[in-house]
């Protein structure tokens, strides 16, 4: 394994993942709005427009020499509330990001990999497998992601690896931005982002011939799955 993008790669999973990358003896190439770790190349990008993050995939296959070995979508977000509280530009928003950039960004990916027999890893949630109230589009996005990652699956399968991660919650700040009642409390039960980074990593790393097709990564007392 050589070059890897990520997505979201500046915080929380996906910066745990670039780490992971570089222990690796990798390169990791970051698409995100915030910048990474010093002296990883990335490309500023909103990707709520997914035009922009095809054109800041292929810049990056550019810059790492025209190939690449990777794809790992950890970009998220989320506000949750009720369907009629949450304003249908945010609704949309998080399924854009969440779901439409995921398809963006691996669609524009797809002939580096081709070229490398390279792998895709894309992030989904339990929420994805177990709907919760207040997380309509949340939950949307990320039921889709699971429905996309099996169908490329099985479309991309002796061409592309690709595998489907389910994590369950994690100690990042991706909960920082919600109202109280929307935040974990003081002992909730969250799982370190190094671990199911460390899942990623292994799902990039299987030999020739070899596929890791679903992950569940979770701590142990995880009550959002099954």
């Amino acid at each position: 394994m050589d070059a890897v993008i990520v997505t979201g790669g500046s915080s929380g999973l996906g910066a745990a993942v670039v780490d992971a990358v570089v222990k690796a003896g990798g390169r990791p190439f970051v698409i995100d709005r915030q910048p990474p770790a010093d002296g990883v190349p990335w490309v500023e990008c909103d990707l709520a427009d997914t035009r922009a993050a095809e054109a800041a995939t292929r810049e990056l296959v550019a810059r790492a020499g025209g190939g690449i070995d990777g794809v790992v979508t950890a970009a998220g977000m989320d506000v949750p509330g009720a369907l009629a509280d949450v304003p249908g530009e945010t609704w949309d928003r998080i399924v854009t990001i969440d779901l439409l950039a995921t398809a963006a960004v691996i669609r524009a990916a797809i002939p580096a990999l081709k070229e490398s027999h390279g792998g895709v890893v894309t992030v989904a949630s339990t929420l994805g497998v177990k709907a919760v109230s207040d997380a309509t589009a949340y939950c949307a996005a990320k039921f889709g992601v699971v429905g996309f990652t099996r169908a490329l699956s099985a479309e991309l399968a002796g061409q592309v690896n690709v595998t489907l991660v389910i994590p369950g919650g994690m100690r990042t700040r991706f909960f920082d931005d919600r109202d109280e009642r929307y935040r974990p409390g003081p002992d909730a039960i969250l799982n370190d982002p190094a671990n199911v980074a460390n899942a990623v990593m292994f799902a990039l790393s299987q030999p020739a011939g070899s596929a890791v097709r679903e992950l569940v990564i979770a701590a142990e007392r995880e009550t959002s799955y099954p």
